[in-house]
């Protein structure tokens, strides 16, 4: 007789526990907690680098190892094609012609495209340049 009653009472109560508190009781991967994975590409793989001008002022863009600053009016898109990613720890810098704090957004629209998309921000001192790194990671910084 007790043990009918002892598991009903358990079961009585892992049922009122799972209807009071579901976010407790509910098994969840990681990706539902976790969030998207970091933007990484091949090692060596030629990468096709779209930047996008989404403020309503000028901005300049620039490969450090050896581009002049190329300007990009507001709304503009420029296609940078062939970046190697074996290249040592390729980077652009970017910045607005007026001064302001800018907001780097990227994505992976395909296997082979990093697409840039720069946005106005209040954050001082915002996002200044993007780091592809020889093992195919991105960083912004």
């Amino acid at each position: 007789m007790f043990k009918p009653l002892s598991f009903a009472l358990v079961a009585a109560t892992i049922l009122v526990a799972a209807i009071n508190n579901p976010s407790d009781t509910l098994a969840r991967t990681c990706a539902s907690k976790c969030g998207s994975h970091p933007i990484q590409f091949t090692p060596g793989q030629y990468i096709r680098v779209e930047v996008i001008n989404s403020t309503p002022n000028p901005i300049k863009i620039q490969k450090p190892s050896g581009t002049d600053a190329i300007s990009l009016s507001p709304g503009q898109k420029l296609n940078l094609e062939q970046i190697e990613g074996t290249e040592p720890n390729t980077s652009l810098i970017f910045w607005s012609e007026k001064g302001l704090s800018l907001q780097a957004i990227v994505s992976k629209p395909n296997f082979g495209t990093l697409r840039l998309e720069l946005r106005p921000t209040w954050r001082s001192p915002g996002d200044r340049s993007l780091y592809i790194m020889d093992d195919g990671r991105i960083n912004v910084l």
